[in-house]
């Protein structure tokens, strides 16, 4: 029987213990200083990111807890894991609403509310797959920048103490939609600076997070299907608790205009077909590595129920927006190591002046909304607003591969 924990300490993170676990205690008077009795709001709190920042909050005490997500299914596996926990605090006051941020109905919750002390923001489009034509690049920028942006006006009436949205590493030198989008977001929250605190989090992949890679591992072995992969693209990774942990760190100490990312070295980085090739040996597999898509899927179809031989299709990446590699900053970016532990901060991240942020929004929406509008006008008026903004265009998107 597989423990994903056990797995991602053993042969991902290679570590036992949360590498924030000593700042959190470092710093722990501070942080149940600015949560307990408070009231949190977390937005996209079901999926791994949010109910890992939910898991890392909840100990010290808030006194009402919100959770929205678009995802029904998903909060209420939340509050089922949350109740079914031993020693898990849950205040009195804890609600989940499977709504979208952006519609009316949560605006009339949270103006009922009078705003909130804590809010977090992880509803995001967050796959580099997000990427495939128009429609979805206009639903991921509706989701992670206009939205946001809405979110962001209706926050200024009732100000939160600590506002958090959570960006990607992906979004240090973009060269996907999908990073830049986060880029713009980074550039979009600064902006409002001015009203309300706010800090962001670039990090690393989540080991086993819903819906990426690692997780799909698991689905494909309980369907009897290959593993696939691709051999030359490296990665960062954390494990779940580890991102919930970044984001609360963050969103509680960090300082207005900062962006976090964890202290990981190049040496830290895996490729994704390494990691499926030690998932297969920890469950007592070989690999039988295939020249094809349609030969590991032969395979797979062929073997014996009993067969501890097991079919991997790897290959070198030739989708659109695919790096070689992650990068958490860049050079002109005020970085601070000594702060923390485990994290480092990109310190006084200027504002740009809203009349540049409406300009590029109001260029963005008309573009948008254009019907002759092609996916490479979306990333022209992007290159405009973000210079370093190099896209990978390969005419192929990862809905083609398994």
């Amino acid at each position: 029987m597989l423990n994903v924990n056990q797995f991602i300490a053993d042969a991902i993170t290679g570590r036992r213990e949360s590498m924030f676990a000593r700042d959190i205690e470092a710093n722990k008077a501070r942080l149940r200083e600015e949560i307990e009795g408070k009231s949190v709001l977390v937005i996209g709190g079901a999926g791994t990111i949010g109910s890992s920042y939910i898991r890392a909050i909840l100990p010290f005490r808030p006194s009402k807890l919100m959770v929205v997500d678009i995802n029904e299914n998903g909060l209420t596996e939340l509050t089922r894991d949350l109740r079914s926990t031993y020693g898990m605090y849950v205040p009195e006051e804890y609600r989940t609403y499977p709504l979208n941020f952006a519609d009316p109905i949560f605006e009339h919750i949270f103006r009922s509310e009078k705003g909130f002390d804590i809010v977090a923001n992880f509803s995001a489009h967050k796959h580099v797959r997000s990427e495939k034509d128009k429609y979805s690049v206009r639903a991921l920028l509706e989701n992670n920048v206009l939205k946001a942006r809405k979110l962001l006006d209706l926050l200024s009436e009732f100000p939160p103490r600590h506002f958090f949205c959570v960006s990607t590493d992906k979004a240090a030198n973009p060269v996907n939609i999908m990073g830049a989008s986060k880029k713009i977001m980074e550039e979009m929250i600064m902006a409002y600076s001015s009203r309300f605190k706010v800090t962001t989090a670039r990090f690393a992949n989540v080991a086993f997070s819903n819906g990426s890679l690692l997780a799909g591992f698991i689905e494909r072995l309980m369907k009897h299907q290959p593993l696939s992969s691709p051999n030359d693209v490296k990665r960062y990774f954390v494990s779940p608790e580890e991102s919930g942990q970044i984001c609360m760190l963050a969103c509680i100490l960090g300082q207005n205009r900062e962006i976090f990312f964890p202290k990981l070295g190049e040496e830290q980085m895996m490729t994704f077909s390494s990691i499926a090739d030690n998932f297969l040996q920890s469950l007592g597999y070989t690999a039988k590595y295939c020249t094809s898509e349609e030969e590991a899927r032969k395979f797979a179809k062929d073997m014996p129920e009993e067969s501890r031989v097991y079919p991997v299709y790897y290959f070198t990446s030739d989708t659109s927006g695919e790096k070689n590699f992650e990068e958490f900053y860049i050079p002109g970016e005020k970085i601070c190591m000594e702060r923390f532990r485990a994290l480092g901060v990109i310190e006084e991240v200027k504002a740009l002046p809203m009349p540049e942020i409406n300009d590029f929004f109001e260029q963005l929406e008309t573009t948008l909304h254009h019907p002759q509008t092609e996916k490479a006008d979306i990333v022209r008026v992007m290159k405009k607003f973000i210079p370093n903004f190099e896209h990978i265009e390969k005419g192929k998107n990862l809905d083609q591969k398994m």
